[in-house]
C-alpha cells in the first residue's frame, strides 16, 4: 500500500472536518463514551452579528473551552464573564466534573482564575517572549477526589 506525504495547509474546512470525525469516532469506541457534544453560546449585536463567543465541547465528563472571544468594541462591559459563566453552568448540567482551559499570559488568564479556574500547567516560550497556560475548573469532585478529601479531612481533624 502506497501513501504520499504532501503539505496541504489550505486543506478543506469540509476535509479536516471529516478526518477530524475519524479521530472522534476512534476516541468513542476506544473509551466507550458516545456523549461528545459542542458547548457554545454566542454573543449578538442588534444587526446579529457575532461579537463575541465561548465555544468548546463536552465529552466523558470533562469540557474544553476552546474559544473564548469578544469584539475590541464591546470589551469591558463584562461579556466576557457572562459567556463563560453560561459555558460553565451548561457543563455542569451535563455532568461535566471538570472543565479544562489553555490561554496565554497576554490573553485572559485573570478572567479564568476569578471565575474560578486554578493554574495547572505554564509553558513559558509558547510563543517566545510569552507563556502558555493551562487552567482547569472542578465543578464536583468525582469519587476518588471525595475521597482522597475525606481522608485528609479525617487527619487534620
Amino acid at each position: 500500500m502506497m501513501a504520499r506525504l504532501q503539505a496541504e495547509h489550505d486543506l478543506p474546512a469540509a476535509e479536516l472536518h471529516a478526518v477530524e470525525e475519524q479521530f472522534d469516532s476512534d476516541n468513542r469506541r476506544l473509551t466507550g463514551r458516545a456523549d461528545d457534544r459542542n458547548l457554545v453560546y454566542v454573543l449578538r449585536d442588534e444587526a446579529r452579528r457575532a461579537i463575541g463567543i465561548a465555544s468548546g465541547f463536552s465529552w466523558a465528563g470533562i469540557a474544553e473551552l476552546k474559544l473564548l472571544w469578544v469584539d475590541k468594541a464591546y470589551r469591558g462591559f463584562g461579556h466576557g464573564r457572562k459567556l463563560l459563566d453560561a459555558f460553565v453552568a451548561e457543563a455542569a448540567a451535563r455532568g461535566s466534573r471538570r472543565i479544562w482551559v489553555s490561554t496565554h499570559d497576554f490573553q485572559a488568564p485573570g478572567l479564568y482564575e476569578r471565575a474560578g479556574f486554578e493554574r495547572m500547567a505554564e509553558f513559558a516560550g509558547w510563543p517566545e517572549g510569552h507563556s502558555s497556560i493551562v487552567l482547569r475548573k472542578t465543578i464536583a469532585a468525582d469519587v476518588s477526589d471525595q475521597a482522597t478529601l475525606s481522608s485528609k479531612c479525617f487527619r487534620a481533624g
